[in-house]
């Protein structure tokens, strides 16, 4: 590789370099808090899981609590049409 073709960091500014690393160490620190929750959620789903919950159902539960209800009533409608196109109704 010739030596032109290596990057340098002179070609951002000082602001270019300094927003670059401010970014760069926010994202870092998201994404560790992102696996705190992660296993947040994991002791959480481990809770219910003793209590005897079935984590499976309880999962698809938060998904589809998270969708707008017309959409989910929707895609509901187009499942119980192919189920039955398909003979499984």
């Amino acid at each position: 590789m010739a030596d032109d073709a290596i990057p340098h960091a002179d070609v951002l500014n000082s602001t270019a370099q300094g927003q670059l690393k401010s970014i760069v160490e926010r994202v870092e620190r998201l994404e560790v808090e992102k696996a705190e929750i992660m296993e947040q959620i994991k002791e959480v789903y481990n809770e219910a899981k003793g209590n005897g919950f079935d984590v499976k159902v309880l999962k698809k539960v938060v998904r589809l609590r998270k969708q707008d209800r017309a959409k989910r009533q929707e895609e509901d409608a187009i499942l119980d049409l192919y189920l039955s196109a398909i003979g499984e109704i």
